[in-house]
Protein backbone atom coordinates (compact mmCIF):
# COMPACT_ATOMS: atom_id res chain seq x y z
CA UNK A 1 0.00 0.00 0.00
CA UNK A 2 1.27 3.76 -1.03
CA UNK A 3 1.87 5.22 2.28
CA UNK A 4 0.74 9.17 1.46
CA UNK A 5 2.35 11.90 4.11
CA UNK A 6 0.35 12.59 7.71
CA UNK A 7 0.32 16.22 6.81
CA UNK A 8 -1.86 15.13 3.92
CA UNK A 9 -5.57 17.29 4.21
CA UNK A 10 -6.55 16.45 0.20
CA UNK A 11 -5.37 13.77 -2.74
CA UNK A 12 -5.88 14.55 -6.17
CA UNK A 13 -5.56 11.67 -8.76
CA UNK A 14 -4.10 12.08 -12.57
CA UNK A 15 -6.42 9.57 -14.31
CA UNK A 16 -4.84 8.38 -17.59
CA UNK A 17 -1.94 6.11 -16.22
CA UNK A 18 -2.87 6.45 -12.69
CA UNK A 19 -6.10 5.42 -11.86
CA UNK A 20 -6.60 4.13 -15.03
CA UNK A 21 -4.46 1.85 -17.03
CA UNK A 22 -5.25 3.29 -20.22
CA UNK A 23 -1.42 4.16 -21.25
CA UNK A 24 -1.29 1.37 -23.88
CA UNK A 25 -4.91 2.57 -25.84
CA UNK A 26 -3.98 6.18 -26.07
CA UNK A 27 -0.25 5.42 -26.73
CA UNK A 28 -1.76 2.96 -29.95
CA UNK A 29 -4.06 5.47 -30.90
CA UNK A 30 -1.62 8.15 -31.31
CA UNK A 31 0.86 5.97 -33.22
CA UNK A 32 -2.20 5.32 -35.86
CA UNK A 33 -3.38 8.99 -35.87
CA UNK A 34 0.24 10.43 -36.60
CA UNK A 35 1.34 7.51 -38.71
CA UNK A 36 0.22 9.09 -42.53
CA UNK A 37 2.61 12.35 -41.44
CA UNK A 38 5.66 9.89 -41.01
CA UNK A 39 6.11 10.76 -37.59
CA UNK A 40 7.28 7.54 -35.58
CA UNK A 41 5.57 8.10 -32.26
CA UNK A 42 7.62 5.52 -30.16
CA UNK A 43 7.29 5.31 -26.35
CA UNK A 44 9.49 7.69 -25.32
CA UNK A 45 7.67 10.73 -27.64
CA UNK A 46 4.60 9.54 -25.56
CA UNK A 47 5.70 9.62 -22.30
CA UNK A 48 7.09 12.74 -22.57
CA UNK A 49 3.80 14.32 -23.98
CA UNK A 50 1.39 12.48 -21.61
CA UNK A 51 -0.80 14.79 -19.55
CA UNK A 52 -1.57 17.42 -22.55
CA UNK A 53 -4.39 17.52 -23.92
CA UNK A 54 -5.30 16.47 -27.80
CA UNK A 55 -4.90 19.62 -29.72
CA UNK A 56 -1.76 20.56 -27.22
CA UNK A 57 -0.45 17.54 -28.21
CA UNK A 58 -0.59 17.70 -32.19
CA UNK A 59 0.47 21.57 -32.07
CA UNK A 60 3.87 20.43 -30.03
CA UNK A 61 4.50 17.41 -32.65
CA UNK A 62 3.68 20.17 -35.42
CA UNK A 63 6.85 21.97 -33.82
CA UNK A 64 8.90 18.78 -33.38
CA UNK A 65 8.64 17.32 -36.56
CA UNK A 66 7.52 20.27 -39.02
CA UNK A 67 4.84 19.03 -39.88
CA UNK A 68 1.13 20.16 -40.56
CA UNK A 69 -1.35 18.73 -38.77
CA UNK A 70 -4.48 20.01 -38.44
CA UNK A 71 -5.24 19.37 -34.61
CA UNK A 72 -9.16 19.50 -34.97
CA UNK A 73 -8.84 16.87 -37.44
CA UNK A 74 -5.82 14.57 -35.97
CA UNK A 75 -7.52 14.93 -32.53
CA UNK A 76 -10.97 13.35 -34.10
CA UNK A 77 -8.95 10.80 -35.69
CA UNK A 78 -6.88 9.80 -32.38
CA UNK A 79 -9.93 9.96 -30.35
CA UNK A 80 -12.08 7.56 -32.81
CA UNK A 81 -9.18 4.88 -32.57
CA UNK A 82 -9.05 5.14 -28.97
CA UNK A 83 -13.01 4.58 -28.58
CA UNK A 84 -12.60 1.19 -29.65
CA UNK A 85 -9.96 0.23 -27.22
CA UNK A 86 -11.53 2.14 -24.12
CA UNK A 87 -14.03 -0.70 -23.06
CA UNK A 88 -10.96 -3.01 -21.75
CA UNK A 89 -9.40 -0.16 -19.63
CA UNK A 90 -8.67 -1.97 -16.22
CA UNK A 91 -8.08 0.19 -12.88
CA UNK A 92 -4.40 0.14 -11.36
CA UNK A 93 -5.18 -1.71 -8.73
CA UNK A 94 -2.44 0.32 -6.30
CA UNK A 95 -4.19 3.58 -6.94
CA UNK A 96 -7.67 2.26 -6.42
CA UNK A 97 -6.86 0.82 -3.46
CA UNK A 98 -5.81 4.31 -2.13
CA UNK A 99 -8.90 5.72 -3.14
CA UNK A 100 -11.07 2.95 -1.82
CA UNK A 101 -8.65 3.38 1.74
CA UNK A 102 -9.02 7.43 2.04
CA UNK A 103 -12.56 7.72 -0.03
CA UNK A 104 -14.57 9.15 3.19
CA UNK A 105 -11.79 10.55 4.79
CA UNK A 106 -9.79 13.44 2.93
CA UNK A 107 -11.40 15.02 0.26
CA UNK A 108 -10.21 13.30 -3.49
CA UNK A 109 -10.65 15.19 -6.44
CA UNK A 110 -9.09 13.94 -10.33
CA UNK A 111 -7.32 16.18 -12.28
CA UNK A 112 -6.76 15.21 -15.84
CA UNK A 113 -5.78 16.43 -19.26
CA UNK A 114 -8.72 14.21 -21.17
CA UNK A 115 -11.93 16.01 -22.15
CA UNK A 116 -14.75 15.96 -19.73
CA UNK A 117 -16.76 13.29 -21.93
CA UNK A 118 -13.48 11.33 -21.97
CA UNK A 119 -13.08 11.40 -18.17
CA UNK A 120 -16.43 10.51 -17.58
CA UNK A 121 -16.43 7.03 -19.41
CA UNK A 122 -12.99 6.26 -18.26
CA UNK A 123 -14.34 6.58 -14.77
CA UNK A 124 -17.86 4.44 -15.24
CA UNK A 125 -15.17 2.22 -16.90
CA UNK A 126 -13.02 1.38 -14.14
CA UNK A 127 -15.69 1.46 -11.33
CA UNK A 128 -14.39 5.18 -9.88
CA UNK A 129 -16.83 7.42 -10.74
CA UNK A 130 -19.03 7.14 -7.72
CA UNK A 131 -15.53 8.37 -5.65
CA UNK A 132 -15.17 11.71 -6.94
CA UNK A 133 -17.81 14.41 -7.30
CA UNK A 134 -14.72 16.85 -8.03
CA UNK A 135 -13.35 16.55 -11.66
CA UNK A 136 -10.94 18.75 -13.54
CA UNK A 137 -10.44 18.36 -17.31
CA UNK A 138 -8.83 20.15 -20.28
CA UNK A 139 -12.49 21.76 -20.70
CA UNK A 140 -12.27 23.87 -17.33
CA UNK A 141 -9.19 25.19 -17.33
CA UNK A 142 -6.97 27.74 -19.79
CA UNK A 143 -3.73 26.53 -19.28
CA UNK A 144 -2.70 22.86 -19.21
CA UNK A 145 0.01 20.86 -17.74
CA UNK A 146 2.50 22.06 -16.82
CA UNK A 147 0.73 24.71 -15.65
CA UNK A 148 -0.63 24.04 -12.19
CA UNK A 149 -4.07 25.49 -12.87
CA UNK A 150 -5.70 22.19 -13.24
CA UNK A 151 -4.20 20.84 -9.63
CA UNK A 152 -5.00 24.48 -8.25
CA UNK A 153 -8.26 24.44 -9.40
CA UNK A 154 -9.61 20.56 -7.42
CA UNK A 155 -7.40 22.05 -4.78
CA UNK A 156 -9.83 25.16 -4.14
CA UNK A 157 -13.42 23.12 -5.39
CA UNK A 158 -11.50 20.56 -2.16
CA UNK A 159 -10.98 23.86 0.04
CA UNK A 160 -7.50 22.33 1.03
CA UNK A 161 -4.15 24.78 0.92
CA UNK A 162 -2.14 23.43 -2.11
CA UNK A 163 0.69 22.19 0.25
CA UNK A 164 -1.48 20.54 2.02
CA UNK A 165 -2.00 18.09 -1.05
CA UNK A 166 -0.78 15.15 -2.36
CA UNK A 167 -0.81 14.48 -6.37
CA UNK A 168 -1.11 11.26 -7.77
CA UNK A 169 0.83 11.17 -11.39
CA UNK A 170 2.52 9.29 -13.69
CA UNK A 171 3.73 11.80 -16.60
CA UNK A 172 6.35 14.20 -16.14
CA UNK A 173 4.38 17.05 -16.92
CA UNK A 174 1.78 16.42 -14.34
CA UNK A 175 4.18 15.82 -11.74
CA UNK A 176 5.97 19.69 -12.70
CA UNK A 177 2.62 20.89 -12.62
CA UNK A 178 2.10 19.43 -9.20
CA UNK A 179 5.59 20.34 -7.90
CA UNK A 180 4.79 23.82 -9.61
CA UNK A 181 1.36 24.07 -7.69
CA UNK A 182 3.92 23.88 -4.46
CA UNK A 183 1.95 20.05 -3.73
CA UNK A 184 3.19 16.76 -2.58
CA UNK A 185 4.10 14.12 -5.22
CA UNK A 186 3.62 10.63 -5.55
CA UNK A 187 5.23 9.17 -8.61
CA UNK A 188 2.72 6.24 -10.10
CA UNK A 189 5.39 4.59 -11.75
CA UNK A 190 7.50 3.99 -8.74
CA UNK A 191 4.46 1.63 -7.99
CA UNK A 192 3.54 0.56 -11.21
CA UNK A 193 5.26 -0.22 -14.54
CA UNK A 194 3.95 0.81 -18.05
CA UNK A 195 4.59 -1.66 -20.79
CA UNK A 196 4.34 0.11 -24.27
CA UNK A 197 3.49 -2.87 -27.39
CA UNK A 198 3.36 -1.44 -30.89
Amino acid sequence: MIEIPKQAKGLIFDLDGTIANTMQHHFIAWRKAVLPYGIDFNANLFMSLTGMPRAATIVKLNELFGTKMNPEDVGAIKSTHFKTLVDLTEEISVIGDVIRKYHTILPMSVGTGSTKSGAKKTLEIVKMNYYFEIVITADDIENPKPHPETFLKCAELMKVHPHECVVFEDGTLGIQAAKEAGMMVVDVNDYYKMEFTI
